[in-house]
């Protein structure tokens, strides 16, 4: 039997070139807390879902302003369309909220203010939905401890199917993943180019608390290796693909909606700048609300209507009524993973759904995870020195690599293997992307949603999925943000310095206007388009 122990884990081209790999393959055949954490009053009922087609305001913060009216808290507002910015800036100052962001990638202000006053602006005919700014958590499962064995490789490489993509030149080359995460130490060798240079060619930090660009935590950069590691004995399943990385937490771990929010909103401003084609999010919310208004899953279908394939943990709830009921898993565009543990050989005819593995059906009646892949005891990089080397000494493989299990672990497979497929046919909208992973074809085996990666890229014309999903309400009919009106024009990225810049990458951005501080938007204002983003400068 498996020992594991569990931990805290807070955060939660086609050119001839790749035709030519194609039609050998054919032949071939192949964190967390919130930033001030906010707790309710005792005796209060766990918070109900949040039905969008009836509520404006989160039942936890009506609960606080029945009981406790003058509490603190950061909640994210929504407003409907039609509703200019000054408009949506001055209903907010009118109840006494203090605006500490914005959010361009979707019609909403991140505000804090008080129970009270929350209430009196849910209440305005403008506003589409109050939500708290609530915790997020990473889907890693455990540090597992079990034993190596006599076999130090990892299997899940094999179990994909991915070895023939690589060796017909598919690793997922000039296509760039974003890991919207805790960090990653991109001056591992494992992310080393062979010109010597680190294959993370970006990084962001979007929130306001962290000290340094470093993954103190590790969870991020265990993620980004199983996208794009590379080793002998431990190869990511994109080896060849860039990473860019978006630090969403602090140093500890700890993130918000609000930071991946602002992660999301980076990856799609700067998707052309870096070839960004995937975003990976293992991580979820704490609050189970429904997708037609939660602001999280707003955001990432923003980024899917901007071309961008968002990957998802689903969580590891196991079997539980609410297991894929929460944010970003629940969103029906999303790609969500599940877990499969391999039983220790690399034939899916022997995986199995990991128990811990969440699956079900959201409060708005779509059946999650979509896809499986490998999440049990997987070994991927380690970030030394961080919270996870420290965290379980037995888990630690080679001194170089950490052992873990969560659906934090399958999720980067799928986005590993979808910039492999990207590689060979970048025309693929994301929708082509999830209907070649959804089609019966690829299974690897007939019971279980598990991909094999050459059926996959062998559907050079796969169908679309999500016809007739009704997109998150604040998007609009199409689900896209009209970057063209003064509204929603671009906020201003600015390189940072000192603690916050990457040496191993190209350069860093980071943000300021979330910290609520000096910097932060001014209601005053007329255009959301004003808001501040530039360097964070290290505390401390």
């Amino acid at each position: 039997m498996t020992n594991s122990i569990e931990i805290v884990d807070r955060m939660r081209w086609v050119s001839a070139a790749a035709a030519s790999a194609l039609l050998a393959l054919t032949v071939a055949v192949v964190l967390a807390v919130v930033h001030q954490p906010l707790t309710t009053p005792p005796g209060t009922p766990a918070a109900a879902a949040f039905d969008s087609r009836t509520d404006t305001l989160d039942p936890r913060i009506a609960a606080l302003a029945a009981s406790h009216p003058g509490r603190s808290l950061e909640a994210i507002v929504q407003f409907n369309a039609g509703v200019s910015n000054k408009q949506a800036q001055s209903d907010a100052v009118r109840v006494g909220a203090r605006i500490t962001g914005t959010l361009h990638i979707i019609p909403a202000l991140g505000v804090r203010l008080t129970a009270a006053q929350a209430r009196s602006l849910a209440a305005s005919p403008d506003v589409r939905a109050v939500s708290l700014n609530a915790q997020i958590t990473p889907q890693s499962g455990s540090l597992d401890g079990r034993s190596p064995g006599p076999q130090l490789d990892s299997t899940y490489d094999e179990t994909l199917g991915v070895l023939p993509l690589w060796r017909a030149g598919l690793t997922g080359v000039g296509v760039g993943v974003a890991v919207v995460d805790t960090g990653v130490d991109g001056a591992l060798r494992d992310f080393r180019a062979s010109s010597g240079n680190s294959r993370v060619v970006e990084t962001a930090v979007t929130n306001p608390a962290a000290r340094t660009v470093q993954d103190a935590y590790g969870h991020g950069t265990d993620v980004a290796g199983i996208i794009a590691g590379r080793s002998r004995d431990y190869s990511g399943v994109a080896p060849g693909a860039n990473l860019i990385s978006i630090k969403v937490s602090d140093d500890a771990g700890r993130a918000t909606v609000l930071d991946v929010i602002y992660g999301l909103q980076f990856a799609v401003d700067r998707k052309r700048d870096f070839n960004i084609r995937v975003v990976n999010l293992s991580l979820d919310s704490a609050t189970p609300q429904s997708y037609k208004n939660d602001p999280l899953d707003a955001a990432v279908e923003s980024a899917w209507f901007h071309g961008l394939v968002v990957v998802t943990a689903a969580g590891n709830r196991g079997d539980a009524p609410d297991a894929v009921h929460y944010a970003p898993a629940n969103d029906p565009y999303a790609i969500t993973v599940g877990a499969v543990d391999e039983n220790g050989t690399p034939d899916p005819a022997d995986d199995a759904i990991a128990s811990w593995s969440a699956r079900g059906t959201t409060q708005d009646g779509f059946e999650k995870p979509d896809v499986y892949a490998p999440g049990a005891h997987i070994v991927s990089v380690l970030a030394p020195g961080s919270v996870f080397a420290g965290s379980c000494t037995d888990c630690i493989v080679d001194h170089r690599y950490i052992r873990t299990s969560g659906t934090s672990m399958a999720a980067p497979m799928i986005s590993g293997l979808i910039a492999d497929v990207l590689q060979a046919h970048p025309s693929l909208t994301p929708n082509q992307i999830k209907g070649a992973l959804t089609s019966a074809f690829v299974r690897a085996q007939p019971a279980i949603q598990e991909v094999n990666a050459v059926r996959v890229a062998l559907d050079v014309h796969p169908s679309g999925a999500d016809a007739g999903l009704t997109a998150n309400s604040l998007l609009g009919a199409e689900g896209n943000i009209d970057y063209s009106r003064s509204s929603w024009s671009l906020s201003s990225w600015s390189v940072a310095k000192g603690a916050l810049k990457a040496g191993f990458a190209l350069s860093s951005w980071s943000c300021a206007s979330c910290t609520g501080g000096k910097d932060a938007a001014d209601p005053s204002l007329s255009s959301w388009s004003l808001s501040s983003w530039s360097t964070v400068q290290p505390l401390g």
